[in-house]
């Protein structure tokens, strides 16, 4: 039986996430913090809410650095949310906060004067909006291009390579939704909570082989 870790350090909506994998396929979904475990299972996804400094501190604190770089490198691995920001060099939020720096860019905050034709947006983005498929890839199967997933976040990323941009999002400015490098592939928004188009990802993450 194929093994899902999720991993766990304190900073993740991991049994949402937990429960949408077990609900598309029959692997063995576990939520976990011991690094075995994690190298051992065929797939990987690193959740995250909250403040990046302290998702990084308990990254760093549970040891579990070196493993996300290490199993992010060689089977299938999906970043959700602040799961993403974490993957990118660096995020403005709380000061300045060093990250993995696994893809190339910087996360960024919305600002205070935020609009979009003319109309106040508030952060955080909060709620449903389009993502505009920019590159090919197997985690887009049998989703429409321009579907509507769901958003929470108050910094966005800002992309250094256009070719790791998978997706994009609009909201005020134009960010990154999804990037993908190898067997990497990271959204900034909660597939678990985006109903059809949400679960088909996720669907399509359990049966993709890592390759693109």
């Amino acid at each position: 039986m194929q093994t899902i870790a999720v991993i766990d350090y304190g900073m993740g909506n991991l049994h949402s996430v937990g429960k949408a994998l077990e609900h598309v396929s029959s692997a063995r979904v576990q939520i976990t913090s011991d690094a075995q475990v994690i190298r051992d299972a065929d797939r990987v996804v690193l959740p995250g809410v909250g403040a990046i400094r302290d998702c990084m501190a308990e990254m760093q604190r549970h040891q579990l650095l070196d493993v996300i770089r290490e199993v992010s490198s060689d089977r299938p691995f999906l970043g959700i949310c602040v799961g993403m920001q974490a993957l990118l060099d660096s995020s403005e939020e709380n000061g300045g906060v060093d990250c993995l720096g696994l893809f190339a860019g910087q996360v960024r905050g919305f600002g205070p004067e935020l609009s979009q034709a003319g109309q106040h947006l508030k952060v955080p983005h909060m709620g449903w909006n389009q993502v505009t498929q920019r590159l090919p890839h197997p985690l887009w199967h049998n989703i429409a291009d321009q579907a509507r997933f769901y958003f929470v976040h108050s910094y966005y990323v800002a992309a250094d390579n256009p070719r790791q941009v998978a997706g994009s999002c609009q909201y005020g400015v134009e960010f990154a939704a999804a990037l993908a490098d190898g067997p990497r592939f990271a959204v900034q928004f909660h597939p678990e909570k985006s109903h059809t188009d949400g679960l088909q990802l996720l669907q399509n993450f359990v049966a993709w082989d890592g390759r693109w």
